[in-house]
Parts: structure tokens; C-alpha cells; sequence
């Protein structure tokens, strides 16, 4: 019986390490790496913005970075929908903004917002 448990035990462990391996967070880890690492980073300015926090954070906002005059102007802060819209087509949130880069892959971009929504709670 007590084997029998803590095989359970061990099986639900392990399936549960599993689950949070290829949790979209986690996938969003991989996709961003492969996608947006060539302009961004999580904790220095690179072409574009460091993105640790940017979740919640209200747009053009990182004091480091020169941001378009659009996004400079905004008023607004970073949550899902919006991040899934600029992330589909940034013109479409900010006119002229200096981003051209789109994640057409809706997939990929849920993966990489649960991935940067996740790094802000921290």
C-alpha cells in the first residue's frame, strides 16, 4: 500500500513538472528566444525595449529607451488584448510606430504574452 502511494506521489510529480513544462508560459519562453530576442531582451534596451515588466506597464515608459513619438504619446497599459493586437499588427495600435515586426501565429502569440505576463508578476 505505501508503495502504491508513493508511486502515485512520484507519477503525479512528475506529470505535474511535465504540465508546467509546456505550460504557454513556458512554450512563450521558447517562442520569444526564436522570434523577438534579435530586437529585444528581458533586462537591456536593444533595438527595441527591454521587456521584464512590460506587462502592466504603461506604454513608451521605459526611461532608457527612444521610443517613436507615437508611442511616447501613449496612454495606455500593456495588458493582454492590447499586447495580442500590437503583436499582430503594431500600426494598429500606434500609427508610425518603429516596429515592424508581426507574430501572425496566434498560438505563438498567446505562448509569448503568458511568457512576459508571467515575468512581470515576479
Amino acid at each position: 500500500m505505501m508503495k502504491t502511494a508513493f508511486a502515485s506521489l512520484i507519477g503525479f510529480a512528475v506529470s505535474a513538472a511535465l504540465l508546467a513544462a509546456n505550460s504557454p508560459a513556458e512554450q512563450g519562453k521558447d517562442v520569444f528566444a526564436k522570434r523577438c530576442s534579435g530586437c529585444h531582451d528581458l533586462d537591456r534596451d536593444k533595438e527595441g525595449p527591454r521587456l521584464r515588466g512590460v506587462f502592466g506597464r504603461t506604454a513608451g515608459k521605459v526611461a532608457t529607451f527612444s521610443y517613436s513619438d507615437g508611442l511616447k504619446a501613449a496612454a495606455f497599459t500593456w495588458d493582454k488584448a492590447l499586447l495580442d493586437k500590437w503583436l499582430t499588427n503594431p500600426d494598429s495600435v500606434v500609427k508610425d510606430t518603429d516596429m515592424a515586426f508581426h507574430l501572425e501565429n496566434a498560438s505563438e502569440r498567446e505562448q509569448v504574452i503568458a511568457w512576459l505576463r508571467s515575468l512581470s508578476q515576479k
